[in-house]
């Protein structure tokens, strides 16, 4: 399912493609590719509430900044919070980015193979095949409470109304 009207890159309108999620429904499944190139899926995170920062690329700006914001946090968080951080930035590029800046509280995760988070969270940018700049909190019973998707691709997102939504 494609979406127009959504986002902009730079002012330019693009096409969201996948399965547009709501506030207070279930949390759809995925399969991303850890650091180690290990699958990770919803389940692996059960039982906890889920801070999911989405960025297009760790090598830009903004992204860099969400992904050392919510690395911060979750330093702060109880071990009932997980930060994840997911791009179509490759496995190996999330490594060499957390080892370069100390970020080791919040996981980055690979959406690169099948783009099971992107499509199933409905933030695959059609164009691009980057993921857009977006926030999911999702509470320990993998309901959804909180969806930020930012308008302009290349502004940041709330960081407390997200924060906020995770207490």
């Amino acid at each position: 399912m494609d979406r127009t009207g959504v986002i902009t890159f730079q002012g330019g309108a693009l096409t969201l493609t996948g399965n547009e999620v709501k506030v207070g429904g279930k949390a759809p499944d995925f399969t991303l590719m850890d650091n180690a190139l290990g699958a990770v899926t919803l389940k692996d995170f059960a039982g906890k509430t889920k801070i999911i920062s989405v960025t297009p690329s760790l090598d830009t700006p903004v992204c860099d900044a969400q992904l050392r914001k919510f690395n911060e946090e979750a330093a702060k968080s109880g071990s009932d919070v997980v930060v994840l951080n997911v791009s179509m930035d490759l496995p190996f590029a999330n490594a060499r980015f957390c080892a370069a800046a100390g970020i080791s509280a919040a996981k980055t995760l690979s959406d690169y193979k099948d783009a099971s988070f992107g499509l199933n969270y409905g933030v695959l940018i059609k164009e691009l095949r980057l993921l857009t700049r977006a926030i999911f909190v999702v509470d320990k019973n993998d309901v959804i409470k909180y969806i930020e998707i930012v308008p302009e691709v290349t502004n940041p997102p709330d960081y407390s109304k997200a924060l906020a939504a995770a207490k």
